[in-house]
């Protein structure tokens, strides 16, 4: 059966490779990406189609979730894939922290815009999450912007949390409708993800520690796994993966309460506009 699959950050790292990887003859590849140049040259090389956004603009973001549940009534995986780490605290357009809106705001916006399209095609949704969530986040439900004790390491380790969250949420609120969805842990991977955060994120993942971190098609392998093979028999939606095998999340990453808290004021700072 022909299928529709969605990569975001695509442009670079694991959303290329895992375009590579998935760009299967008779599918439908489309990658979302911020770089015209680099979106473009992947989507040349794989005969994909290929849209240009910006997560730091929420108002891109509708216009990109318009355009796509037009061209694309069925949607069998969206990898919400695009996120990043940023060097010092920074307000979007939108007036929420960079970090939070882009790893989080924005894939959770685009999820819920296209969400008829994905419940339509019993589609697959991965988001792309880390295992910072564990030892990096301080996360406060009633600070998601954190005005208060920032770091780059908190807002990522935050970001990351709500990805695991969000998908909890989604499946409780979709999984009945079709929707399959999965958070994972690409492992540390030498990708260009930090190269807006601070000089020691950047000389971590610079081109001498790159020969000791995992490759991007190395990360993007267990997104390969959950974009192609089936849910509810090869994996459980609504959990958390690393190295194709379910990985025990932290104990906030496990609340519901806390998920349904995060899904509710996620949708108030995304309602303006």
């Amino acid at each position: 059966m022909k299928r529709t699959v969605i990569i975001t950050g695509a442009s670079d790292g694991i959303g290329a490779a895992a375009a590579k990887m998935l760009a299967y003859p008779g599918d439908t590849l489309v990658l979302v990406g911020r770089s015209p140049e680099k979106t473009r040259a992947v989507a040349q090389e794989l005969d994909a189609d290929y849209f240009l956004c910006d997560f730091t603009e929420l108002a891109q973001v509708r216009a990109l979730a318009v355009t796509l549940a037009q061209k694309y009534p069925r949607i069998s995986v969206l990898a919400n894939n695009a996120g990043g780490i940023m060097a010092a605290r920074e307000e979007t357009v939108d007036g929420h922290e960079k970090t939070f809106q882009v790893n989080h705001l924005a894939p959770f916006l685009l999820t819920t815009l296209l969400i008829d399209n994905l419940v339509a095609s019993r589609a697959t949704v991965i988001n792309t999450s880390s295992a910072a969530h564990r030892h990096m986040a301080k996360f406060n439900i009633d600070d998601l912007d954190v005005r208060q004790h920032y770091s780059p390491s908190t807002a990522y380790g935050n970001a990351k949390l709500a990805n695991i969250l969000f998908t909890t949420e989604l499946q409780r609120r979709f999984g009945d409708h079709g929707v399959n969805a999965a958070a994972f842990h690409p492992g540390v991977v030498g990708t260009n993800f930090a190269a807006e955060s601070t000089p020691l994120m950047k000389l971590g993942y610079g081109p001498i520690a790159k020969r000791l971190l995992l490759s991007p098609e190395q990360g993007a392998d267990t997104l390969l796994w959950l974009a192609t093979t089936v849910p509810g028999a090869d994996w459980k939606p609504g959990k958390y993966y690393a190295k194709r095998k379910p990985a025990k999340p932290s104990r906030q990453a496990q609340d519901s309460a806390l998920a349904v808290q995060l899904w509710e004021h996620s949708a108030a700072m995304v309602a303006a506009g």
